[in-house]
């Protein structure tokens, strides 16, 4: 502070460098220079076009199937798509197709930590059709399925199997035929006749399938209120209904 009060003293904060002389318009731009006092930041080495949102050989190892609720909304899968209104609502709308039993089955891009619901946006962008998408996303799930394992739990004739990797794909594997046949050899193949296997899909990481036997019918009760509290408790359910496998496909329970 001056002696006339508050008005700045020079002297008090260094002054910066003086030019010594004028600066040269013509001069070569120094391309390591800062902008605005700020470095460019990095350049990314890979190229936004061989992303797998873009790239379809970068995305096709990485597209799954996925079952979705009884009234699941979205494009239909078999709908030929238009070029011309691309990024329409139409086309950012998740794809689906009818699943089992009035269920719907989506296709998703995984990714790391995250995965993105594939739209027709996605199909243009690639070059595949819906069918090609279907193709890889099959034979994905059911190459990750020969390698994931079954929980076998066993309570004196009771039987109960499970998976649960918590990859995502656990309860879509009951769309693999070769799943339903396995399931259908293990508990019932060698079981007294009349049993029947019942399945449930209470979410999208968690499948059980029981042996239920003809002088066993309580058992019906217990299996429905699991699956009942386990689709309560998830954060992607997909259904509470006991399901059974007839004939290798995949029906509702009736007593």
């Amino acid at each position: 502070m001056t002696d006339e009060g508050f008005a700045r003293d020079m002297g008090d904060e260094a002054t910066g460098a003086l030019r010594d002389r004028p600066p040269d318009p013509l001069a070569p731009i120094d391309p390591d220079a800062p902008v605005s006092g700020h470095q460019s930041g990095p350049v990314s080495a890979i190229a936004a076009t061989s992303l797998p949102e873009h790239d379809w050989e970068a995305a096709r190892r990485s597209v799954f199937p996925i079952l979705r609720p009884v009234g699941t909304t979205g494009a239909p899968a078999d709908v030929p798509l238009d070029p011309t209104t691309a990024g329409s609502r139409d086309h950012t709308e998740p794809l689906v197709s009818p699943g089992p039993c009035d269920l719907v089955v989506g296709f998703v891009l995984c990714g790391s930590g995250f995965d993105v619901m594939v739209n027709g946006d996605h199909l243009l962008s690639w070059g595949v059709s819906a069918d090609d998408l279907a193709a890889a996303a099959g034979a994905n799930l059911a190459t990750w399925s020969a390698s994931v394992g079954w929980s076998d739990e066993t309570s004196g004739n009771r039987r109960l199997l499970g998976s649960d990797s918590g990859d995502g794909h656990d309860a879509t594997r009951i769309l693999l035929p070769p799943v339903r046949e396995w399931l259908r050899r293990e508990l019932a193949g060698s079981a007294p006749g009349g049993t029947r296997v019942l399945v449930g899909l209470p979410e999208r990481h968690l499948l059980i399938a029981g042996a239920l036997l003809p002088d066993d019918p309580e058992f019906v009760a217990l299996f429905r209120d699991f699956v009942v509290e386990s689709s309560g408790n998830a954060e992607e359910p997909i259904d509470r209904r006991v399901f059974e496998l007839a004939g290798g496909e995949l029906v509702e329970f009736s007593a």
